[in-house]
């Protein structure tokens, strides 16, 4: 039988605990109330904070950091990654056009991509972006033949598939041999033979990336232990490789970006420095992207309607799937807070007006009561949100404010 006093402990821990849970960011409400939503909102001194601490734990081991444009390819937030003296990953044409805009050195500009275009090619070639990373055979010809049109010289990395498993959902996974992405590691040796009767062609380096959103750091030991031995495979051949490009795929804490709005880039950098077997004069790449940005970037949208239904109660919202596409596609969970109340906690299936089922934010969130006009926040969607919209319903383009210009 349960006494006065324990229920009072089991009621005050509820209240603790129920405090922790609907814990809520902090932002200029007042300011946001007046803008048309849904638009993006990026926390500008959250961005610099982090660069800060990637700048400052991969300076530790004399790593270059290439931030990867795809996650958000805002000009403004590129102009500020930029300015931090990060290089740029770019994985189109229009990504490489969009680095230089904002003021990436061409020769820290890296170009990866499964599917580059002949005009792809020749902007990086026009320009002398830093390196192609190639993924496949029949791609290393092509840069050759249009570098020889040109009368010059392309400076490439190998982009291999090591076979690691990164433990993340499966349409992010790519490091494996049945993914799209490199070479696979049983036609490595066939590749190299090709490439060493290419004349403009230069192997510079090797690249892998094996996932997106990795938070288990025991694939990046596995992919740490495999390049190890590429390299003692690559040497028995007689080459030496200048540039080891271990891409990107640090995760970030969806659940709790208010207590943890920056991800453990000591503990990242430092599994590379414990176990890679760099070589003399050996430079040691990173393309993070997810991890740079996504934290700093919330969609606020407006509740249209709280709809009651027989089961449930749907919070309807002026943004959709058309804003925010990572909860349609891969079922990916964001953070919802009501920053308009702090009324009782009730449950709410968070929807878009998308004439689509999937249309779905989260079902059975704990909001405080929503009223029609509350602004919801859409926590950490910097990164693969605003670069993702989509003007599906002939929507219009959200747009993106700063909070230090807002």
């Amino acid at each position: 039988m349960v006494n006065n006093f324990q229920f009072s402990i089991f009621n005050s821990q509820f209240s603790i605990l129920n405090s922790l849970i609907m814990l809520k960011g902090t932002f200029p409400i007042d300011k946001l109330k007046a803008l048309p939503t849904p638009f993006y909102y990026y926390d500008v001194k959250l961005l610099q904070d982090t660069l800060d601490m990637v700048k400052n734990e991969a300076g530790k081991y004399g790593y270059h950091v290439h931030y990867a444009v795809k996650a958000n390819a805002n000009p403004r937030i590129l102009s500020v990654i930029a300015e931090n003296g990060l290089g740029a990953d770019c994985v189109s044409g229009g990504e490489v056009q969009a680095a230089l805009n904002a003021g990436f050195p061409a020769g820290k500009v890296v170009f990866a991509g499964v599917g580059k275009a002949d005009w792809e090619i020749n902007l990086g070639l026009d320009n002398n972006i830093f390196c192609f990373n190639v993924e496949s055979a029949v791609e290393l010809d092509i840069i050759n033949e249009l570098a020889a049109a040109k009368g010059k010289v392309a400076s490439i990395a190998l982009r291999i598939n090591p076979e690691v498993d990164a433990h993340t959902h499966a349409k992010i996974t790519t490091g494996m041999k049945e993914n799209k992405f490199g070479i696979n590691l049983s036609q490595l040796g066939q590749v190299l033979d090709n490439l060493a009767k290419l004349k403009h062609v230069k192997l510079i380096g090797i690249h892998c990336h094996i996932g997106s959103q990795i938070t288990d750091m025991s694939a990046f030991r596995n992919l740490v232990i495999r390049v190890n031995e590429i390299q003692e495979e690559l040497e028995a051949r007689g080459i030496q490789i200048e540039n080891l490009n271990f891409g990107g795929g640090l995760g970030i804490d969806y659940y709790h970006p208010n207590h943890l709005p920056i991800p453990a880039f000591d503990n990242y950098f430092a599994v590379f420095n414990k176990l890679l077997k760099v070589r003399p004069g050996q430079q040691v790449h990173f393309e993070p992207g997810r991890s740079v940005v996504a934290q700093c970037g919330t969609l606020i949208s407006k509740v249209l309607y709280v709809k009651v239904g027989e089961t449930k109660q749907f919070a309807i919202l002026d943004a959709g799937f058309t804003e925010l596409i990572r909860p349609a596609m891969y079922d990916a969970y964001h953070r919802i807070e009501n920053i308009s109340s702090d009324e009782a906690v009730e449950l709410y299936d968070v929807v878009g007006p998308i004439c689509e089922s999937s249309d779905v934010f989260g079902k059975d969130v704990e909001l405080n009561k929503a009223h029609r006009g509350d602004l919801i926040a859409l926590r950490s969607a910097g990164a693969y949100g605003e670069v993702m919209v989509s003007q599906y319903n002939c929507r219009q383009l959200p747009k993106a404010y700063y909070s230090d210009t807002i």
